[in-house]
């Protein structure tokens, strides 16, 4: 039997839905078991629930219909009774998921934006990424539109070691990166035995794709010998007038294309 009932808002709209007016509100009878035992049951174990679980009931339904609800309406659509219950409705006004403007609670994403074009204008106004976790919350159907973003390669998707990071594929992005980076970056060495480059990684808490000591083990075990694979030497590309150039910034890296246009 479902918890609550309720019909999805239009994600157009920026302000919730208010949800249909019912009857006005009158207190809760004592329960009494009839052919209706089973949903009053329900009622029955929804009202004697924790504080905590009555929270997640109204945050869900919230979350769910994006629309904005009264008291006696809450207690309609997920049996949780807020007139009775003043610890529920005290911690739902405080509930930083939860917007109340003194008659009716509706969800507060962390990000106000109701659809893909505003998922979009979002994005770009972060250079350095969002975390898709700030956005999942955003409407209901957020993560898809995030990944029908990134079929269009409107915005890059990409994972880390722990989540997903929306970035904006706008090359006109400025990014400035610090001389001392710079010099770090190019004063870093790799250590040429892949047993150092994995205890570097495991200082660095960072977890090595490869295991280069089960790896020799098993080479001097079964006399097995793994061979470095041979890479094919790449023809080197010519640069012409049909090229895209998309490093206009490097113009070194042009000065043959200049040259061959200059003799024809």
């Amino acid at each position: 039997m479902p918890i609550y009932s309720f019909k999805l808002a239009s994600s157009s709209s920026r302000r919730p839905v208010p949800a249909a007016a019912i009857s006005h509100y009158k207190p809760s009878a004592p329960v009494k078991f009839s052919s209706d035992t089973e949903r009053l049951q329900l009622i029955n174990n929804v009202r004697k629930s924790p504080v905590g679980a009555q929270i997640k009931r109204v945050t869900g339904l919230l979350f769910e219909t994006r629309q904005a609800f009264t008291r006696e309406q809450i207690n309609e659509k997920c049996y949780v009774d807020m007139h009775a219950n003043k610890a529920v409705f005290e911690s739902m006004m405080k509930n930083p998921k939860a917007h109340y403007d003194g008659r009716r609670f509706s969800y507060k994403a962390e990000h106000n934006v109701n659809d893909k074009s505003e998922l979009l204008s979002l994005i770009n106004t972060y250079p350095d990424g969002i975390p898709a976790s700030h956005l999942k919350d955003a409407y209901p159907n957020v993560m898809e539109d995030l990944h029908a973003l990134k079929a269009s390669e409107d915005i890059w998707l990409l994972s880390n070691s722990q989540e997903d990071i929306a970035y904006p594929n706008d090359f006109k992005c400025e990014i400035t990166v610090d001389d001392d980076f710079k010099a770090l970056f190019r004063e870093t060495e790799v250590p040429g035995d892949m047993l150092e480059v994995e205890k570097e990684l495991k200082k660095h808490g960072l977890k090595p794709v490869t295991d280069t000591v089960a790896r020799r083990a098993a080479e001097q075990k079964y006399g097995i010998v793994i061979s470095k694979p041979k890479h094919k030497k790449k023809r080197k590309q010519e640069i012409t007038k049909r090229t895209k150039l998309t490093n206009a910034h490097l113009p070194e890296l042009f000065q043959s294309l200049n040259a061959s246009t200059s003799r024809n």
